[in-house]
């Protein structure tokens, strides 16, 4: 998709939604017609990073996403990199939904939970992350919003969206060499915080047995 068919979009989007908000069923469906290449880019580039076998399929991630985003009150889609950064969010959020209903079937199952492997981000990585890695990513990622939202968004957009640095730099409106920067700190801190911080890795779900 080029820059101006991508960018046209983005102030129907922002109508539709108010459409549909408004109750309005029909403008749901425009919206989702408009949006879904850049949702289905995003899921196909996220699910890479899943273990084999993961249930969750890229449309069945669409689907979820884009109803997290037409439900958000505050989805007021300015241009398509305000776009990119909500619909990260909701992928975000959708994905770990699911990790904590595999989490929970696999406690209610008996099932030994996984240990940390300390491989997220690995530019090298095989065989994904399993449902309490990505639950103990999501709440490090919390923390690391109270320190530095700035940094959230960049994991947010890059290892959630699975923008490049120069995609992710256009989002936030900051050169290809801070996000550059920006991932590295954040990287380090997520690395530091869930493996070497001298306490045991905790994901929400667990804080909540």
């Amino acid at each position: 998709m080029d820059d101006q068919a991508a960018d046209r979009p983005t102030g129907d989007v922002t109508r539709l939604l108010q459409v549909a908000h408004a109750g309005d069923p029909d403008a749901l469906g425009q919206v989702y017609d408009l949006v879904y290449g850049e949702l289905r880019k995003i899921a196909a580039a996220r699910l890479r990073h899943e273990r084999e076998g993961h249930t969750l399929q890229p449309t069945a991630l669409v689907n979820e996403a884009f109803l997290k985003l037409a439900g958000s009150p505050a989805a007021d889609v300015r241009d398509r990199g305000h776009f990119l950064g909500v619909a990260a969010r909701a992928m975000r959020q959708v994905l770990v939904d699911h990790a904590r209903r595999r989490a929970a079937i696999k406690r209610g199952e008996g099932v030994r939970e996984a240990t940390l492997t300390g491989r997220l981000f690995d530019a090298g990585q095989s065989g994904g992350i399993d449902a309490e890695e990505l639950l103990a990513l999501d709440a490090a990622l919390d923390r690391l919003n109270q320190l530095d939202p700035r940094l959230r968004q960049v994991v947010e957009l890059r290892y959630f969206a699975g923008l490049n640095d120069t995609e992710t730099g256009d989002v936030l409106g900051v050169t290809r060499r801070t996000v550059q920067r920006d991932w590295t700190r954040a990287r380090a801190w997520l690395y530091h915080e869930l493996y070497e911080s001298g306490r045991e890795p905790r994901s929400e779900a667990d804080a909540n047995r």
